[in-house]
């Protein structure tokens, strides 16, 4: 029974508040109108009587009183019940009500009595007097025709006009909803043929600049970091399988030689070439097994680290490389995140410089002083520098990206796979930190900045 579009609902919606608002002003316009009409009745009727009354007091009364405007009936009543005199419709009836005021002064009641001749309602007005002869009470009464008539008239306009009403409201909200959901049908239409082929398809925006043109535009952005997504993913897998092909065709043919040679002294170096290969692959699934961790968005641990000690412990270990490593470091500078993750960034930075260095590798870890309210005295800054060939401005954001090599050969070379950097600027991302490239006078400078960890 429930309707099951967004069109529907809002139409039924509207057209169940425009309902209870139309009842409501019906049955007020009604009401105001009928105690209306009825105010003005009784005003009349009550002008009637005063006026009978006075005449009472002065000895006036008529025996038979002549119809007066604003009164249907007239009626003296005695306070023994006797009728004295009264408006020609109602001679020789009995008095109106049974029921006598036993005090003198005057008193006024209104109330609504039976049919009088009249199939309309009767609206009586009953004013009490001091006579000489006596108490007397005068009823006035006038016939509700008029209030009837307008309260009938009304209430079948209303019967009429109201079910026309919510027609038109039903159907203009039905159109108008329609036309404003149809560029949404148009998205959703767009969005249902798109596949994994062809992710370069984009949702019509409407020139309307309102929400629906702000979701169609924020459908084509996600549109656009999924199709930038898959590209990249696509591409990520072509890379590793043409860095996976090298070595595994270079094992191969080192195993085919080992076989096919039966002189055992050549065998110790086959083997060592296929280790050396094998170590290759080893290294290089594990970066693609880390790479996958990291596009996975697996949450980094939030713990307490001491950046200091950390990047210390780093460089203690590379006292056998072939270019050394001097190391400046502030004390007890303190961060947040995977001590794991954090080691192996520092790692890659090292590795990096001493696969271009030639004489020197500089390692600086700062807290810059606030000297202005900056959000850089939060963060903590790491610095790689090295004496090697530099890096090109042009290549400063293109050494970042997966399976990049400055100098293909030589990178080769030395066993990279061109992951190192990539993955350090990922896992710096992943502790909401940078690692850029920035100018040097000489060699490269690797740059890694980190939040601070809270006070306390």
């Amino acid at each position: 029974m429930r309707p099951l579009t967004v069109r529907a609902r809002a139409t039924l919606g509207a057209c169940a508040v425009v309902a209870i608002a139309l009842a409501v002003a019906s049955m007020s316009l009604v009401g105001l109108l009928d105690a209306n009409l009825l105010h003005n009745a009784e005003a009349d009727a009550d002008a009637q009587a005063a006026a009978v009354a006075q005449a009472a007091v002065a000895g006036k009364l008529d025996p038979l009183l002549p119809p007066t405007h604003g009164a249907d009936f007239i009626q003296v009543v005695a306070e023994n019940g006797r009728v004295l005199t009264s408006s020609q419709n109602l001679a020789g009836r009995a008095p109106i009500s049974p029921h006598q005021p036993t005090g003198p002064g005057t008193v006024r009641s209104t109330w609504d009595v039976g049919l009088l001749g009249d199939e309309h309602r009767q609206r009586v007005v009953q004013v009490t007097t001091e006579t000489g002869s006596g108490l007397i009470t005068v009823y006035a009464g006038t016939s509700l025709r008029d209030a009837d008539a307008a309260d009938d008239t009304t209430s079948a306009a209303l019967l009429v006009g109201v079910p026309l009403l919510l027609v038109t409201v039903a159907l203009v909200t039905w159109w108008v909803t329609g036309r404003a959901l149809r560029p949404v049908e148009a998205i959703r239409a767009e969005v249902a043929e798109i596949s994994d082929r062809d992710l370069h398809r984009r949702v019509p925006v409407p020139q309307t600049h309102d929400e629906i043109a702000r979701l169609a535009a924020t459908m084509n952005a996600t549109l656009d970091r999924l199709e930038s997504s898959v590209l990249r993913q696509r591409q990520f897998i072509a890379d590793a399988s043409h860095e996976l092909r090298s070595p595994i065709t270079v094992l191969r043919t080192q195993l085919e030689v080992a076989l096919a040679v039966r002189d055992p002294a050549a065998w110790p170096e086959l083997i060592s070439g296929a280790l050396e290969d094998t170590d290759r692959l080893q290294r290089l699934a594990v970066d693609l097994l880390l790479l996958a961790r990291i596009d996975a968005a697996e949450p980094v641990p939030d713990q307490p680290l001491n950046l200091t000690e950390l990047v210390r412990e780093a460089v203690g270990k590379r006292h056998g490389d072939r270019v050394p490593v001097s190391a400046e470091l502030a004390p007890d500078v303190r961060v947040t995140g995977s001590g794991l993750w954090l080691t192996r960034v520092v790692t890659n930075l090292l590795d990096n410089a001493q696969r271009f260095a030639e004489r020197s590798i500089a390692v600086r870890l700062t807290v810059p002083v606030d000297t202005g309210g900056d959000a850089g005295a939060e963060l903590a800054v790491l610095e790689v520098t090295d004496d090697g060939p530099g890096i090109p401005p042009a290549d400063r954001e293109r050494i970042f990206e997966r399976f990049t090599r400055l100098d293909d050969a030589r990178s080769r070379d030395h066993g990279g796979a061109g992951l190192g950097l990539a993955i350090a600027r990922d896992l710096a991302a992943h502790h909401r930190g940078t690692l850029t490239a920035e100018h040097a006078a000489r060699g490269a400078r690797l740059v890694l900045r980190l939040p601070l960890a809270p006070a306390g």
